[in-house]
């Protein structure tokens, strides 16, 4: 019997925050089906993700990342662009590509915020894995293509 193996992809800016999008996520998917990968940032998820859910290892591909306004550039850009290519990554291998990429428009480096955003992105972790449930419980109930 094969278990459900899933690629859990977390960008690195603000590592205390996303990570526990991890913790959340392994409350309902255990942890020995779950193989992380770190990438620097969001912007590199969509490359990460397409790659991993092409390779033909994972049912499903989850990639978290925080992306706040560091006064460069407009953030609401950059997370435009990772949730668009986390999409295109899934539509182009058939392989759902499920997103814990938040992008609040407030929030400041403090202990405050920091501990706001932190239990956070356990719910969201949480809500990703029965996502990642959810669809691939719904996939099985497709009718299955016959071979011309």
């Amino acid at each position: 019997m094969t278990h459900t193996r899933y690629a859990f992809v977390k960008a690195q800016w603000h590592a205390d925050i996303v990570d526990r999008a991890y913790d959340g996520f392994t409350e309902i998917i255990p942890t020995n089906q779950v193989d992380i990968y770190d990438v620097p940032g969001a912007f590199e998820m969509p490359l990460m993700a397409r790659d991993l859910a092409s390779s033909g290892r994972y049912d499903a591909v989850v990639c978290a990342a925080f992306v706040v306004d560091g006064g460069i550039y407009r953030h609401d850009f950059v997370a435009q662009s990772v949730v668009d290519g986390l999409m295109r990554a899934g539509l182009e291998t058939g392989l759902p590509v499920l997103s814990v990429s938040l992008t609040p428009h407030h929030y400041q480096e403090t202990d405050h915020h920091n501990a706001i955003y932190q239990d956070h992105f356990v719910v969201k972790g949480r809500e990703a894995a029965t996502a990642a449930l959810g669809i691939l419980k719904a996939r099985q109930k497709l009718p299955q293509r016959s071979a011309a």
